[in-house]
């Protein structure tokens, strides 16, 4: 994956960046250097990122021993560029744009804009239903907030009749533990949840939720495709587990500074091949 570093405005005008390369993505908050008072940038891990070191049980590894390591990985890109571009194109829905089939989102993967595909079209006609059938007063979109040890973006805060929902959008077939970690986390970060039009009460009374799009089986079954299920709320798990897990083996709390070649090549072995091509051409 190419490194990709997006500028993010917070609802209180606060400029922050997200930072992802190779298996890393961090959030660049503004802060002050304790001795010097200075402004500088806090790196903070992504609530993803500590999540997917908590162990991933049993039904994990039967998926991953059916499927063998490459299978798997691909099978893990490919899930992750298709949930890319149905999180922009339901952003867009949610924006009141109307979305065409011959429309084009950015593959994170190749940094190229591609039309949609058949599934994801799929994805994105069920989250359309979602919001036919259930009429969700949305509160915030693509949210990015901050805990005192980790950066994370939650998908959207709804509001259906009176109760407040943290909303995780999936396009896989199965929702991992880590997974509901991750969503878990997102609860507990710091939001200023009244500037989005939120009481102390329903806040305190908030639920999790994820919401599988393009849901198979339902489909199947002539319903509408998508599955809203609540998801315990698991935060000690995170904190305790899965983030300890995570400094264990990422000592230095920092992004490591390095800089790859856009273009990657032997100079000696080039001079090589072209000793070799003249010593032909003589002969």
């Amino acid at each position: 994956m190419k490194k990709e570093i997006k500028e993010i405005i917070t609802i209180n005008g606060e400029k922050i960046y997200r930072i992802t390369c190779l298996n890393e993505r961090w959030y660049a908050k503004p802060s002050n250097d304790k001795k010097t008072g200075n402004p500088v940038y806090e790196y903070l891990p992504s609530s993803t990122w500590i999540a997917g070191y908590y162990p991933k049980g049993i039904g994990f590894m039967k998926w991953l021993a059916s499927k063998g390591w490459d299978e798997a990985e691909a099978l893990k890109i490919a899930a992750g560029d298709k949930g890319s571009k149905v999180h922009y194109a339901c952003g867009d829905i949610d924006a009141g744009k109307e979305i065409k089939i011959t429309d084009k989102y950015v593959n994170p993967e190749t940094g190229e804009a591609e039309e949609l595909k058949t599934e994801e079209i799929d994805c994105i006609n069920s989250y359309s239903d979602y919001l036919e059938e259930n009429k969700p007063e949305l509160l915030a979109n693509e949210l990015t907030a901050f805990g005192e040890f980790w950066g994370g973006t939650l998908d959207k805060i709804f509001r259906v009749e009176g109760q407040i929902w943290v909303v995780d959008l999936k396009t896989g077939k199965q929702i991992w533990e880590e997974q509901k970690l991750q969503i878990s986390s997102y609860s507990h970060a710091d939001i200023d949840y009244k500037e989005l039009g939120i009481t102390d009460e329903e806040w305190k009374n908030r639920k999790l939720a994820t919401l599988q799009l393009g849901y198979d089986k339902y489909r199947i079954e002539g319903k509408s495709h998508y599955k809203f299920t609540e998801i315990e709320d698991k935060f000690d798990l995170f904190e305790t587990v899965a983030y300890r897990i995570w400094k264990n083996e990422n000592p230095n709390t920092k992004p490591k500074e390095r800089d790859y070649p856009l273009v990657i090549k032997s100079d000696f072995r080039i001079s090589q091949l072209k000793k070799v091509k003249v010593k032909t051409i003589k002969k």
